[in-house]
């Protein structure tokens, strides 16, 4: 695979129409699946497939591609007729997509359960001490627990969704989330951020600086940033704590571009989808000023690391499964590594950067 300065655009959207096409059509069968919502098919309602929806509106609103809103309005149009899962923290995240498209179409049917599902996040989930969003999944309370996933995959849409009804209580909830996430997951010597806290004990559970975990930061900062107009100080801080986790990730790179599964252990496997969640997090904050201009090296290295493990097909190789919260550090070295909707969507989310960048 040649280098990404050599690539120019059409390049770029032809490797984006090819994982695009293997998004659309994964299935299960390459691992035992464990959660109770499989996560590999885009056929399901759960929070990988909310990660590649997203990515999926991204790309029409930037190519305005009829075929992709169409896609997007057949998806939920089946998994509506088929009745939604239960609310918690992870299946909340398709309705980031379905809160633009309700916008978009104009139908009252998306939009009234944009509201019911943005209610329920803001009056009824779960809460921790301090009203942290407790991080329930599908088949796990978690009682007591917040996981850094938590701000991608519901506190996004509780902010869209403040934006949309003008509801300002939504907002102020989003803000919230993020500075007491910030407050319990950051590890103060490094910058980065633990994959949960638990108030039951309090502590950090294995203290894993687990690579995805610290990606939704990332990747989910710099679009709540281009979302919502904060006020000067919440920009700030939250810029400073992605600047701080941007200088120990410039550390930590490996040679080849990658980040290893547990970021400061290279003895753990190297992993495609928080790699290019990197990728996108960064070159996207150059561009938009939150980062220096020198860490657009550190993103563009990464780039090429994640095209790299796109094969010929357009499956992008090296990504683990689903990431429970891990006890031990050994239980992050053991995930199973097989192709995952999020590995699809996070390397098609860096590729619609990246053409900014070619």
């Amino acid at each position: 695979m040649k280098q990404t300065i050599d690539f120019d655009k059409n390049e770029v959207h032809a490797l984006i129409e090819k994982v695009i096409g293997k998004l659309k059509h994964l299935q299960g069968g390459a691992v035992e699946e464990s959660c109770p919502i499989g996560i590999i098919s885009m056929e399901n309602w759960e929070w990988p497939q909310g990660v590649g929806l997203f990515s999926l509106y991204l790309y029409y609103r930037k190519t305005q591609n009829p075929d992709i809103k169409q896609y997007l309005i057949e998806w939920f149009d089946r998994r509506i007729v088929e009745g939604l899962p239960s609310k918690n923290v992870n299946t909340m995240c398709p309705m980031l997509t379905l809160s633009f498209l309700a916008e978009e179409t104009g139908r009252e049917d998306y939009m009234a359960l944009c509201r019911e599902w943005a209610a329920y996040a803001v009056k009824e989930m779960p809460r921790t001490e301090e009203g942290g969003i407790q991080h329930v999944v599908s088949g796990q309370l978690n009682e007591g627990e917040v996981w850094d996933d938590t701000l991608y995959m519901t506190v996004l849409f509780v902010c869209r969704m403040g934006l949309l009804l003008n509801e300002e209580s939504y907002i102020d909830e989003s803000v919230y989330q993020f500075l007491l996430h910030l407050k319990y997951l950051t590890d103060r010597r490094t910058g980065l951020l633990f994959h949960g806290w638990t108030f039951n004990g309090r502590h950090h559970f294995a203290e894993a600086l687990w690579a995805r975990g610290n990606s939704w930061y990332t990747a989910g900062l710099v679009d709540y940033l281009e979302m919502i107009e904060l006020p000067k100080p919440v920009e700030w801080l939250l810029l400073s704590a992605l600047e701080q986790q941007a200088a120990k990730l410039a550390e930590l790179q490996a040679a080849d571009g990658m980040w290893h599964t547990l970021l400061d252990d290279p003895s753990s496997y190297t992993e495609t989808s928080a790699t290019a969640a990197f990728a996108y997090g960064i070159l996207k904050a150059v561009r938009k000023g939150y980062l220096p201009q020198s860490y657009r090296e550190i993103g563009m290295k990464a780039y090429d690391a994640v095209v790299s493990h796109i094969d010929s097909d357009g499956i992008v190789q090296g990504v683990s499964y689903g990431t429970g919260m891990g006890r031990t550090l050994q239980e992050y070295r053991d995930i199973p590594i097989c192709p995952m909707p999020y590995g699809q969507s996070m390397t098609l989310l860096m590729l619609i950067e990246g053409l900014e960048h070619v």
